[in-house]
């Protein structure tokens, strides 16, 4: 068939191969990382609001914690939470549990009670890292239901800021804290402690490729989030396809990006940055386009990635608008489709052609599929497979190949792929197939360049009277109406058909829109224009505007809560 001649070959950028010898990856994630220390211990390694870190600052301070686990009893394979936004607290922490052996696993800062303790009891997690204000307010209600959680280590947003900045910002209440009072039977540290009581010196613990590197849970759109294990082979393969893909210059680069590491996009960008000895410019709060905006006019940097949602609130901010792209080689938008017309919007500010759309999952480290940094990009699509990734289009319902031009849903081999997931041998059964194909649930379309259109979630279809109508594709279409600035689709049960549903777009308004203000005739006139350019069944037959749509902890349109509650409406 047509996707094991791997079409996409022939558009691959000069230089980067079919396929990378397998042997590069035969290694752990901290050995690929020892060289930017060796080779660049004087450059910036990260900023964080206006304080500096070299590489060799972060190598020491993360041989400090790595000797704190140790010392609190924690063996290789042991899983440490990692409940923090993007500060330095987060890169040392990350690189201590691999200098020791143990696994990381993200938690969301924001995660409830009832999400912190279904995520670490579900790890095993043996220690769990996170901020005062997270510790005072939830953790240490949980602690007593994890038996096997040991260490619990509690830090400040602002810890490694100036005394007066840490004063006021506290004063003000700009930097929320908490008081890090004991829990019996568990050992509490604050993050800074461990910066004066440990030797700066460590033995970096054996283990091999095959071993357990990152325990990174799914979103949990369709249900409880699941622990995909994520071999070091899987994450220093990805590591390599992406970096051999971007044909990067090592330690010469400058990264932003409103990625959270404790998701699995943020945390390969971010190893990435580590293993080019790249700056980062760490974020602590995405949403804060302001101090991105100034971040971005400082440092001016080469490489920037976000979701398509933080791309738009950055360019509805004035000042994104000022600022001197010219040393920026390319941003990356992952997540969820960027329409075209946004794409354009943000190309006329950065520059043409420096948009590269990316497809991934946490399950496959996550990048599986990527437009080429230097050749033709197709602006909606998310460009063409890496390096050592087969990928088929197949039909649900019967497992088979679909042709060229039709949508299938993408299943994927590669070193990338996960082991499978943690304590869910069921669920490993509906994800890999017979011949070790992973199904990744979402549906696609290959062009004739081998170049992939991610149309929707198999789950996410509306079945509108038999017809299959992709939300991706209709969204592409109403983006375009002068009032929208986002849409998302979902089906709600039609209650005069059963087993049918209606088609629903949820919709946001464009600052600038100036037509009709009366809601009623705007959505006629919405109506109207899907009409000239959709098939009656993908017409939307309900409209809701919004002031804002509900966002996933990475800044994605959560379609989980909408479809919550248009099912709660109907």
């Amino acid at each position: 068939m047509v996707y094991e001649s791997r079409p996409w070959l022939k558009n691959y950028d000069e230089g980067v191969p079919a396929d990378i010898d397998p042997e590069l990856f035969e290694t752990t994630l901290i050995e690929l990382f020892l060289p930017a220390f060796k080779d660049f211990p004087n450059r910036l390694c990260a900023h964080f609001l206006g304080v500096d870190f070299t590489f060799a600052d972060i190598d020491r301070y993360s041989n400090q914690f790595a000797n704190m686990l140790v010392e609190n009893g924690l063996e290789p394979g042991d899983v440490v939470g990692i409940s923090l936004v993007n500060t330095p607290q987060f890169l040392i922490t990350y690189l201590g549990v691999l200098k020791a052996g143990c696994v990381a696993s993200g938690l969301s800062p924001l995660f409830s009670e009832e999400e912190l303790e279904y995520q670490l009891k579900d790890a095993n997690a043996k220690a769990v890292v996170c901020i005062d204000a997270a510790y005072a307010a939830r953790i240490r209600n949980i602690a007593g239901n994890l038996p096997n959680l040991k260490v619990i280590v509690a830090t400040n947003i602002a810890d490694f800021l100036p005394a007066w900045k840490r004063f006021f910002g506290k004063l003000l209440r700009k930097i929320p804290s908490g008081k890090v009072k004991p829990i019996p039977n568990k050992i509490v540290i604050k993050f800074m402690e461990i910066l004066k009581n440990y030797p700066t010196s460590f033995e970096i613990r054996k283990v091999n490729p095959d071993s357990t590197c990152l325990l990174m849970y799914t979103g949990g759109t369709t249900g409880f989030p699941k622990g995909s294990i994520l071999t070091h082979r899987n994450i220093c393969s990805n590591v390599i396809q992406i970096a051999t893909w971007l044909q990067l210059e090592r330690g010469t680069d400058i990264a932003l990006s409103g990625f959270p590491f404790f998701h699995i996009a943020g945390l390969t960008f971010c190893n990435m940055c580590i293993f080019q000895g790249t700056t980062q410019l760490l974020i602590p709060n995405p949403r804060d386009t302001d101090h991105i905006c100034k971040e971005a006019e400082k440092f001016k940097p080469n490489m920037l990635v976000n979701v398509p949602s933080l791309y738009q609130l950055l360019l509805k901010n004035p000042k994104f608008k000022k600022i001197d792209f010219s040393n920026l080689n390319f941003a990356v938008s992952s997540a969820s489709p960027f329409p075209v017309e946004s794409i354009n919007e943000l190309e006329a500010v950065i520059g043409k052609d420096k948009l590269l759309e990316v497809y991934g999952q946490t399950e496959t480290s996550p990048l599986t599929i990527m437009n080429p940094r230097f050749g033709k990009k197709k602006l909606g699509t998310v460009g063409m497979p890496l390096p050592n990734t087969y990928v088929r289009l197949v039909s649900p319902d019967t497992n088979e190949d679909v042709p060229q031009g039709e949508a299938g849903e993408i299943i994927i081999k590669g070193p990338q792929v996960m082991k499978g997931y943690l304590n869910k041998p069921e669920e490993n059964k509906k994800a890999f197939d017979e011949d070790g194909w992973f199904h990744t649930g979402d549906v696609a379309i290959m062009d004739e360049d081998g170049y992939f259109k991610i149309v929707d979630r198999v789950k996410d279809m509306i079945i509108v009277s038999g017809y299959k109508v992709y939300s991706s594709k209709v969204e592409d279409i109403l983006v375009k109406h002068p009032a929208i600035d986002i849409v998302a689709l979902v089906g709600v049960p039609n209650p005069e058909r059963p087993g049918s549903e209606l088609v629903k777009a949820f919709i946001t308004l464009r600052d600038d829109y100036t037509g009709p203000q009366d809601p009623e005739t705007l959505k006629a006139d919405i109506i109207a224009f899907a009409k000239e350019k959709l098939s009656p069944y993908e017409v939307p037959k309900l409209i809701e505007i919004r002031d804002e749509l509900p966002l996933t902890t990475v800044g994605k349109v959560s379609k989980k809560d909408l479809r919550a509650e248009a099912k709660k409406q109907s």
